[in-house]
Order: structure tokens, then C-alpha cells, then sequence
């Protein structure tokens, strides 16, 4: 099933990344676009059409570019993880329910920047892979791998078997997350943005880290969270000398 996604970086990413475009649609009006010669030199059909039009095709900014795909790949878990490549300190994000796909898409980006090897989603109580994802993680949506698991508890469960420790973002916890080696094959879990982890997830954690805080919040915003630990993570397996 083809599926649209929109904004210029995104679909410049596309061009560039030579991902399969069905069409592009480009608002009209615009000079010696780019964009447009590109995909016409890759042999793209593009179509030129006003504005109102690209307002029907999708919901959001689409700055005058939208692509037409076929539907991001999922991957099995087993792909990812046979796909690490050996001698890499493995890391993958598993993220438990979580709905907003502004979140996923700018925790997809921070997991091309650090080198994750891919990110873990439930089928049927997180957010899919779609255009929003793929604007708000500007290109990562095409570096990094993501799973689509039946039951996350039992796919960290899986993944202990095969050496990962498990770590999971909790307020509650006691443990500070500066205070941790990452330095491990690893799967990071963050919670939903209201919920946190549920509570079999959390049992399935080997360890609890909390991101401190000055003020009497609940909690930070998930992608927020993901970033700030990646970064811990990043900085211990890779200190600067």
C-alpha cells in the first residue's frame, strides 16, 4: 500500500537516498526547483498542482513537496539484531506505548545520530510509521530500523537471552543515569509520555534509571528523556580523549 509523506528536507532525503518514489507532487509556481530536477533526472513522474491540492493529499505543513511510497518496511527483531555488525556494542530502544508520532520521529533522529541499531515498537499500542514520523525525524526514518513486536515484555525477554541488558527511564528509580556504565549490548526502554512503563516492562528491566530534576515535574517530554540518555550512553562508550 503506498503511503504519502511531506516537507522538503524529507522528500530531498528520499530523492537523495534513492528510496522508491512513486510520484512527486510539487506546488506549483515555483522556479527552477531543485527538487524537481532531481526527481526528473531519477525518471519520477512529478506533477505540478496548486496548492489546495496538496492540502487534500495530507494533514501538515507540507512546504509545497509531497512523495508518494510504498509503506516504510518493518523489520523482525531477529533482522536487527542479525544485523549488527560484529564487534559493535549493540544498542536498541524499545519504546513502550508510545502515541505521538512527533516523539517517535525526533527519537528515530537521536537514534541516527548515536548510532542505535534500531527501535522497538508494539503493533498494536504505538504509533506506526507514517508521514509525521517521517517529517519530524528528517531522514532518520530510512537509517534506522524499526521493529513492530507483538508483545514487548516478551521480546526483552528474548533479547536477555541473547546477552542485552535491559534499562529502563523510570522517576522512581533510585539509580541517577550519569551514575551508569553503558559500556554493554543494551536495550534503553522508554515509557509512554502520561503512562511510563507498565508494570510487566518495568519487571523485565534489569536496571531503573532516572534523569533528575530541580523542579516537582512528573516527568520529561519522551523524546526529551530518550535523547538526554542516548547521549549518556554515547559519551560512555565513546569518551572524548
Amino acid at each position: 500500500m503506498a503511503q504519502y509523506v511531506y516537507g522538503k528536507s524529507v522528500v530531498q532525503s528520499l530523492l537523495n537516498s534513492g528510496k522508491d518514489v512513486k510520484k512527486l507532487y510539487i506546488q506549483s509556481g515555483r522556479k527552477d526547483d531543485e527538487i524537481e530536477k532531481l526527481a526528473r533526472r531519477k525518471k519520477i513522474s512529478v506533477e505540478i498542482c496548486p496548492r489546495q491540492q496538496l492540502d487534500k493529499l495530507v494533514n501538515g505543513n507540507h512546504q509545497g513537496y509531497i512523495a508518494q511510497i510504498e509503506e516504510y518496511r518493518l523489520y523482525s527483531l531477529d533482522e536487527i539484531v542479525s544485523a549488527i555488525p560484529q564487534g559493535k556494542q549493540p544498542l536498541l530502544i524499545a519504546l513502550d506505548q508510545l502515541q505521538d508520532p512527533h516523539n517517535l520521529g525526533a527519537i528515530l533522529r537521536t537514534a541516527a545520530c548515536v548510532g542505535a541499531d534500531g527501535v522497538i515498537i508494539e503493533k498494536n499500542r504505538s504509533v506506526s510509521l507514517n508521514a509525521t514520523v517521517a517529517k519530524v525525524s528528517a531522514g532518520a526514518i530510512d537509517l534506522v530500523k524499526v521493529a513492530a513486536v507483538a508483545n514487548l515484555s516478551q521480546s526483552l525477554l528474548a533479547l536477555k537471552k541473547k546477552n542485552f541488558w535491559v534499562v529502563g527511564t523510570d522517576a522512581s528509580a533510585q539509580l541517577d543515569y550519569r551514575q551508569q556504565d553503558y559500556n554493554m549490548p543494551l536495550v534503553l526502554v522508554i515509557g509512554s509520555e502520561g503512562e511510563g512503563m507498565r508494570r510487566l516492562v518495568r519487571e523485565n528491566c534489569d536496571l531503573l534509571v532516572k534523569l533528575p530534576m530541580e523542579n516537582d515535574f512528573n516527568s520529561l517530554n519522551a523524546s526529551v528523556a530518550a535523547g538526554i540518555v542516548l547521549y549518556r550512553i554515547y559519551d560512555s562508550r565513546f569518551p572524548v580523549r
